[in-house]
């Protein structure tokens, strides 16, 4: 009846304005064009609708049968329908909504030939500090992920032992942070405890194609940022900006200068891109122990320059240092190509200094990494890297010591002397030959062959516990098994 009430209404209309009626005998007509109307949209229903069955009798069933439900399904319908309603409520009142666990576990096997050891590594900081062979691996991470529905995001990650809080504070927190939406959802401000964001490679093992990390990450890239960032997000740009305190929870005292640290991404596609990242800001300097020399900046009679003795802690004492980095990645296929190149510098933080006068220490480093998958699971990989850094006797972010492990810092000879002299530097090289499984959708196993080499002696030889003199390469050997949830 829905269908004849419009016409209804118009007949009715036009009966009411005379000078707008027609004939008796047109209206007449177009009763009956209206009439056969009725009849044929009724037969039409009745061809598509089977006709309702009459009191005692079933509905024969045929093609045409409509679909339903008896009344025991119905009223199961409406059980189930009510206890997921009472699921749902709760989950949301227990804070469990939009919050999602996920963890990763990759037990390692190391073999290191200068130092003289083999075994499996996992959960082992302990007094052992960090070392390429000693680095983010071996990790038991929990990660615990949480959006309000305001868009608020929350995240807790904890990575006993082998996290970046356990490298500089001793804690077990690798993350703790929160994004907090501004203007709009891709506006955000970014606080809290943050792992570095410079280069290509990740810290997490799942998220690595190889077990060690390139010599870029290791000895030019900060461990954490603790404090607070811009989050943009337009487009295919992806840039942060922001103000921390770097490698460590809270500063010493005398220092009272955060870093301004950035970074900015670009994703072209899925399949390339770019990023590039910055640090200016005064860091810790441990080539500062005990005293040294400070120019006062007011030279003598003569015009010589008038140094005062100053004494300080290295982890208290802060200088000037200004990083940059730049990224990109390319994947097409089987291929994937990665490329980093970095630059830094920090005053006073070199590993040489005379006269009690602390030398600038400056740096550069090339790194890239390319992937060929044989098959969808396998995939063999080749990373090679390049650290410059002979200037002032060495020193890098963190590294103003020779440092044995690493391979950083001026050779020595047999006879304990400096091989090019104390003021020269080493340069640092490596090449890792790599394959990778994905053995299900959880599970990678990972083997490595790694050469390091250097310009100078730098890799202390062990037998034991005794030392046994320096030479120029050293080799390692790794396999893992990464399993993630």
């Amino acid at each position: 009846m829905k269908i004849l009430a419009p016409t209804a209404i118009a007949l009715a209309a036009a009966a009411s304005f005379p000078a707008l009626a027609q004939s008796n005998a047109e209206l007449l007509k177009e009763l009956q064009a209206l009439k056969d109307r009725m009849q044929q949209l009724e037969q039409q229903l009745k061809t598509a609708t089977p006709a309702a069955a009459q009191p005692g009798q079933a509905r024969q069933a045929g093609p045409a049968a409509q679909w339903g439900m008896t009344p025991d399904q119905v009223r199961e319908l409406n059980r189930v329908t009510i206890k997921a309603e009472a699921l749902q409520d709760n989950f949301a009142d227990q804070g469990l909504k939009g919050l999602t666990i996920s963890g990763q576990i990759d037990p390692t096997f190391i073999w290191n030939r200068r130092q003289d050891n083999a075994g499996f590594v996992l959960l082992n900081n302990g007094d052992a500090r960090y070392t390429y062979d000693n680095s983010y691996f071996g990790m038991a991470v929990l990660d615990l992920q949480k959006e309000t529905d305001s868009g608020t995001k929350w995240r807790l990650t904890l990575a006993p032992e082998r996290g970046t809080g356990a490298l500089f504070n001793g804690s077990i927190v690798h993350e703790a942070s929160v994004s907090v939406p501004l203007t709009d959802l891709q506006t955000r401000l970014w606080v809290g405890q943050i792992p570095d964001w410079t280069g290509y490679e990740y810290t997490m093992p799942w998220d690595n194609k190889l077990i060690t990390h390139n010599l870029l990450f290791d000895t030019m890239a900060p461990t954490a940022y603790t404090g607070a960032a811009l989050e943009i997000t337009r487009g295919k740009w992806w840039s942060r900006v922001g103000l921390a305190n770097v490698n460590t929870a809270r500063n010493p005292a005398g220092h009272k200068s955060p870093a301004l640290v950035y970074r900015v991404d670009y994703s072209k596609g899925e399949f390339e891109g770019f990023g590039f990242t910055g640090l200016h800001g005064r860091l810790a300097n441990f080539a500062a122990d005990g005293t040294w020399m400070r120019d006062t900046g007011m030279p003598d009679a003569d015009g010589n320059p008038v140094f005062e003795e100053t004494g300080f802690d290295g982890a208290g004492k802060a200088t000037m240092a200004h990083l940059l980095e730049f990224d990109a990645y390319f994947v097409r296929g089987d291929w994937s190509v990665f490329g980093q190149v970095s630059y830094g510098q920090q005053k006073g933080a070199a590993i040489f200094n005379s006269d009690g006068q602390l030398r600038d220490a400056r740096w550069w480093g090339l790194s890239t990494t390319v992937g060929y998958k044989i098959t969808p699971r396998l995939e063999s990989v080749l990373r090679a890297d390049y650290v410059r850094n002979a200037r002032n006797g060495g020193g890098l972010l963190g590294y103003s010591y020779d440092d044995g492990l690493n391979g950083i810092g001026r050779g020595l000879l047999d006879d304990g002397s400096f091989a090019k002299g104390e003021s020269v530097g080493s340069n640092r090289w490596a090449l890792a030959l790599a394959m990778n499984y994905l053995y299900d959708e959880n599970t990678i196993f990972k083997l490595e062959f790694r050469h390091d080499g250097a310009s100078q002696p730098v890799f202390m030889t062990q037998s034991g516990l005794d030392p046994k003199g320096y030479r120029k390469s050293n080799q390692l050997l790794g396999a893992s098994v990464v399993v993630k949830f």
